[in-house]
């Protein structure tokens, strides 16, 4: 079962990053494009050569993209299945499409949402070179500390069900979740790089492409995945729970 479960997930998770990287063609591509040209304009301003471009512009947004995409989107697609498998008939009696889709919100909330808040998604131009090490353990400790955070409020939600009742115990987990990640926002430091004459714009549009493009991913592995598990599930006799 986790086996099966197992390869339908990095193919839906290729199917969904395909879409994600439509996304990011069309919406992220342009801001980018923009935010490397002003880059470029501040380099010749300065009177600094062009760096030597090891991979060209093109390759990077059409098959380096993609594969980054692809990529990416399996090794999400397994991770989601082994946790789909795992909570499977074990948080609530879910249909395996129901229970698919509350777990990308919640691996949207956790992974993506609550990090880019206090980290959001630059584009090129923005940052600088000699805290990239900083900004990025910053950024994973953002991720896992969100998940413990997530995964605290489930637990805690499930131990009040008995004595508060499903709604009411929801409640409490989604408080314990928000004040944690509160906490989190707070204790972590703050990195604010961008330049100031960086158009806002640019900026702006880039990381709404960003997250849109998570949001397309999160959707369509969860909706993919559920259809694709629905079916393995029906066929297991005494484990569906439609």
């Amino acid at each position: 079962m986790a086996g099966r479960l197992l390869l339908r997930g990095m193919l839906a998770g290729i199917l969904a990053a395909c879409l994600a990287f439509g996304f990011a063609r069309i919406f992220g591509e342009p801001q980018v494009n923009m935010a490397i040209a002003f880059e470029s304009a501040l380099d010749a301003a300065s009177g600094e050569p062009p760096e030597p471009e090891l991979v060209s512009r093109g390759v990077q947004a059409s098959f380096g993209l993609l594969t980054a995409a692809i990529m990416y989107g399996a090794a999400y697609g397994g991770l989601f299945s082994l946790v789909f498998a795992t909570a499977y008939g074990r948080i609530g009696r879910f249909s395996p499409r129901m229970l698919a889709m509350l777990l990308a919100g919640a691996g949207f909330l956790a992974v993506v949402m609550v990090p880019d808040l206090k980290y959001p998604a630059n584009p090129p131009a923005v940052g600088q070179p000699e805290t990239i090490g900083m900004r990025t353990v910053a950024y994973f400790e953002m991720v896992v500390f969100s998940l413990c955070a997530l995964t605290l409020a489930v637990l805690a939600g499930r131990a009040l069900v008995a004595r508060m009742g499903h709604w009411n115990a929801t409640l409490c987990g989604g408080a314990v979740f928000v004040v944690l990640v509160a906490l989190l926002q707070w204790a972590l430091p703050d990195i604010s790089e961008v330049p100031e004459n960086f158009p806002a714009v640019v900026l702006w549009r880039f990381r709404e492409a960003a997250l849109g493009m998570q949001v397309v991913l999160w959707g369509s592995l969860g909706l993919i995945f559920g259809v694709l598990a629905d079916r393995v599930m029906a066929r297991q006799p005494g484990v569906h729970y439609g």
